[in-house]
């Protein structure tokens, strides 16, 4: 059974003391590929030497997070664009626009996504969105830039069932993880009137943990206890659910 870990930040400093452990805790439960958004340019190094130490299971994305975008996000975009232009990514990502820490950079945020989206036009790869508190705002962009050639991720989903239908409506797979295990997370309300076909995988790890684990650092390892969600929820055996979901990171990614 192969599992596919659509967001995780494997770099991140929670794991400093025992990453090489999480990873191969995560491997030995299944979950053997590693889809690693960037955050901005501090994180590059710690990726590239994640994919150097694990070539076969870690794909790297390259993008600047919204909540990073500062008076400084010009230059990171140039970055951005500098490193897509050196060597292979397998997404733009993650970007988009978050009103839940600070609305001070709204425009900023809104022009940083728009300019990511050209990009990923531009060398012909998927998007990863992160949106919080923001879904009309995510939406009248992606209404401005749709397009045959626009696809990717609504990364940790946690809409309603209209906004699910809107953002596939967009060429967007639903990126499900610990939310739908919570008790007031609410998606797994409406999830089986979505077909499996538009659902990955995610933990977004270190964040957002899984019950039983919520409240504690997630690892990627705890992609099962979604996974025994979903396979409730769908009525499918978890075998099933990884090898669907799995299929539709393949179409995502190219890989």
């Amino acid at each position: 059974m192969t599992i596919t870990d659509t967001h995780t930040h494997l770099y991140s400093q929670e794991f400093d003391q025992d990453r090489d452990e999480m990873i191969q805790r995560a491997i030995q439960a299944g979950v053997s590929r590693f889809f690693i958004p960037a955050i901005d340019s501090s994180c590059t190094k710690a990726m590239y030497d994640l994919e150097k130490n694990y070539p076969d299971n870690v794909f790297l994305m390259m993008g600047l997070h919204p909540t990073y975008v500062k008076e400084n996000y010009l230059q990171e975009l140039q970055y951005v664009e500098e490193e897509l232009a050196k060597r292979k990514f397998y997404a733009i990502g993650e970007i988009g626009v978050d009103l839940y820490w600070d609305k001070t950079h709204l425009k900023e945020q809104q022009t940083a996504f728009r300019k990511q989206i050209q990009l990923a036009k531009k060398y012909k790869l998927p998007i990863v969105i992160h949106c919080r508190e923001a879904f009309d705002e995510i939406f009248e962009i992606l209404e401005e830039e749709k397009s045959a050639d626009l696809f990717g991720v609504f990364h940790c989903f946690t809409g309603t069932y209209e906004q699910a239908l809107r953002a596939i409506s967009y060429n967007m797979k639903l990126g499900i993880g610990g939310v739908v295990t919570f008790k007031n997370g609410k998606i797994d309300q409406f999830l089986k009137q979505i077909d499996l076909k538009h659902i990955v995988l995610e933990t977004d790890s270190p964040y957002l943990a899984p019950i039983p684990f919520r409240g504690k650092r997630n690892e990627s390892s705890y992609l099962i206890n979604v996974l025994d969600k979903l396979s409730q929820i769908y009525g499918l055996s978890a075998k099933d659910i990884a090898a669907i979901t799995t299929e539709n990171s393949k179409a995502i990614f190219g890989i």
